[in-house]
């Protein structure tokens, strides 16, 4: 899978600066939790609703002519789930208090969504790339076929000439075939 620790490392660095996080995960569109800092929060949990979630959010966007999916924001009693899109296959969801700054949280909620999803869709291509590869050398290869020497070319013989037949054209003087006698 993607290279946690790089993720991980991510997600530290947004939760410094933006200090009234309690949580960071990302996860793949699937709900299978790639890295996660969420400390008392079960991130299985929290990242299969958000795949839930997130089914039921690009599908409003679809339905009303939004285009596709980039944020989802839910505000509780006691803070918000912010998710927002990070590449192709992921999904980055914070937990924040509700003393934050909410511009400040989508700001850079969707920067490191961005940098996640780098992170996230190099991984896939690599892996596509290295699949790819591994089915080529699975193929078995065609068979060894002998050089080909070139065929000699058939050996004519020649032709007796046709013969040409031509009629001759006919004369205007045409002996006609009535003779006259003279008297």
């Amino acid at each position: 899978m993607v290279s946690e620790p790089e993720i991980l490392d991510e997600l530290r660095r947004l939760r410094a600066r933006v200090p009234q996080l309690t949580g960071a995960l990302t996860a793949g569109v699937d709900g299978l939790v790639l890295a996660h800092d969420t400390p008392g929060v079960e991130p299985e949990v929290v990242a299969a609703l958000t795949a839930a979630a997130l089914g039921v959010a690009v599908r409003m966007a679809d339905t009303t002519g939004q285009g596709d999916f980039r944020e989802l924001l839910v505000r509780g009693v006691y803070g918000y789930v912010a998710t927002y899109a990070a590449g192709e296959s992921a999904v980055l969801t914070l937990l924040a208090q509700d003393r934050v700054n909410v511009g400040r949280l989508h700001l850079e909620g969707r920067r490191a969504g961005a940098r996640i999803g780098e992170l996230v869709d190099a991984w896939e291509a690599k892996a596509q790339e290295a699949k790819a590869q591994e089915a080529k050398a699975a193929a078995p290869a065609p068979a060894a076929t002998p050089a080909k020497t070139p065929a000699k070319a058939p050996v004519r013989t020649p032709a007796k000439p046709p013969i040409v037949r031509t009629r001759s054209a006919r004369g205007s003087a045409t002996t006609n075939a009535r003779t006259t006698t003279e008297s």
